[in-house]
C-alpha cells in the first residue's frame, strides 16, 4: 500500500515530535509518502497567511493530515487555527482516547477510555456571539441541530463496534439546559436504539466530571457536545498524566486531521526534549483509520515498553534522555516487534 499524507510540522515543539514521529513510522515500514505544507506561525512567515490556501488544497487532495501543534498569534487572523480547520472540512467527530502508560505521572492506572466530542457546533459558534456598547453584558449562542447530534453519536456506537468496547456514556445536561442539550439527548437516545448490543448509559455533565474522578474505571466510550467534550476529555488526559499523552482525531466524511493536542510549548522549542509520545499516538490514531491497525498496536506497545524500561525516555517522562533518543529507543522497537 502507498498512501500520501498531508504533513503540517508545527510551530515550537512541532518539528521536533514531527521529526520523532516520521522516524518511527519510517520504522514501520508503513508506506506512507508525506507531503510537507505549512501552517501556523511558520506559514505567516512564509507565504504571510497563517492557513495558506495550498495547505488546504493538499489536505483535500490527500485526505489525511497529520499536525503538530499549532501556534495562533494574539490579534491576528482566526481565533483557532484548529477550529478554522475543523469547520473548513467539516471535521465533525473529534476523538480523543485516554489509555495509561507505565512510567507516568498519573495517579491511576488502567484507564482506557474514548472521548467522542462534537467539533463544529454547540457553544463553540462565532455566530451569535455580542457584547453590549456599554460592555455590561456578554451573550453567545449555544446551537446543537438534529443532523450534528445524530451523526456524532452514531459514529460514538460505530466507533465502539468497531474497536469491540463494552458501553457508551452520553453525557449531557438536559436537566437544565432543555433545548439544545435536550435534543442532544433525544437524538442519542434515538441513535441507541439502533446498537442494543452496546449498553448505554446516560449521565449529566457535573456528575460525569465527579465520577470520572471517584471511579473512571466505569468508563468506556463517552459521546458529548462540543464544550462539555473539550472539558471532559482534558480531564480524561489529567487521569493518565496529561497532555503530553493525549493524541485527538478529527475526523470528517472525506478528510481526516490526526494532531498531539497540546500546546506549542515555545519555552523549550529547540532544547530536543519535547516529549513526543502525543503525536506518536495521534500517529496510531491515523493507522487504524487507514486500515493498518496492526501497526497502530505497533507504536502503542513500543511506547509502552520503552517507558516501562525508562530507555532513554525524555525529562518530563523521568528520564535523561532527548527527543531524538526517545525516538531511536521507540523505533529499535518497532522494527524488532
Amino acid at each position: 500500500m502507498s498512501k500520501t499524507i498531508a504533513v503540517i510540522r508545527g510551530d515550537g515543539i512541532g518539528p521536533e515530535i514531527m521529526a520523532a514521529t516520521l522516524e518511527v513510522l519510517e520504522a514501520l515500514d508503513c508506506g506512507l509518502a508525506y507531503d510537507f505544507v505549512d501552517a501556523g506561525m511558520v506559514a505567516l512567515e512564509k507565504h504571510g497567511d497563517l492557513l495558506p490556501q495550498a495547505t488546504l488544497d493538499a489536505i483535500a487532495r490527500h485526505g489525511v493530515a497529520l499536525k503538530g501543534p499549532l501556534t495562533t498569534p494574539i490579534g491576528k487572523g482566526f481565533s483557532s487555527l484548529n477550529v478554522a480547520l475543523r469547520r473548513h472540512f467539516d471535521l465533525y467527530a473529534n476523538v480523543r482516547p485516554a489509555i495509561s502508560y507505565p512510567g507516568t505521572k498519573a495517579r491511576f492506572e488502567n484507564i482506557d477510555i474514548i472521548t467522542v466530542r462534537e467539533n463544529t457546533e454547540g457553544a463553540y459558534l462565532q455566530e451569535g456571539q455580542m457584547v453590549s456598547p456599554d460592555g455590561e453584558i456578554a451573550q453567545s449562542l449555544v446551537r446543537n441541530t438534529r443532523h450534528g447530534a445524530t451523526r456524532i453519536v452514531r459514529h460514538a456506537f460505530e466507533l465502539a463496534v468497531r474497536k469491540g468496547r463494552k458501553k457508551v456514556t452520553v453525557v449531557h445536561k438536559a436537566n437544565i439546559i432543555k433545548t439544545a442539550s435536550g435534543l442532544f439527548l433525544d437524538v442519542a437516545r434515538e441513535v441507541a436504539r439502533d446498537y442494543p448490543q452496546i449498553p448505554c448509559n446516560e449521565m449529566i455533565v457535573d456528575n460525569a466530571c465527579m465520577q470520572l474522578v471517584l471511579n473512571p474505571w466505569q468508563f468506556d466510550v463517552i459521546v458529548t457536545t462540543n464544550l462539555f467534550g473539550d472539558i471532559l476529555s482534558d480531564l480524561c488526559a489529567g487521569l493518565v498524566g496529561g497532555l503530553g499523552l493525549a493524541p485527538g482525531a478529527n475526523i470528517g466524511k472525506d478528510v481526516a486531521i490526526f494532531e498531539a493536542v497540546h500546546g506549542s510549548a515555545p519555552d523549550i522549542a529547540g532544547r530536543n526534549i519535547a516529549d513526543p509520545c502525543a503525536l506518536l499516538l495521534a500517529a496510531a490514531e491515523m493507522l487504524d483509520y487507514l486500515g493498518m491497525a496492526a501497526r497502530g498496536v505497533r507504536i502503542r506497545d513500543a511506547i509502552r515498553a520503552t517507558l516501562e524500561a525508562r530507555d532513554r525516555v525524555t525529562p518530563d517522562l523521568g528520564g535523561s534522555g532527548t527527543t531524538e533518543s526517545f525516538a531511536e529507543a521507540l523505533a529499535e522497537r518497532v522494527r524488532g516487534q
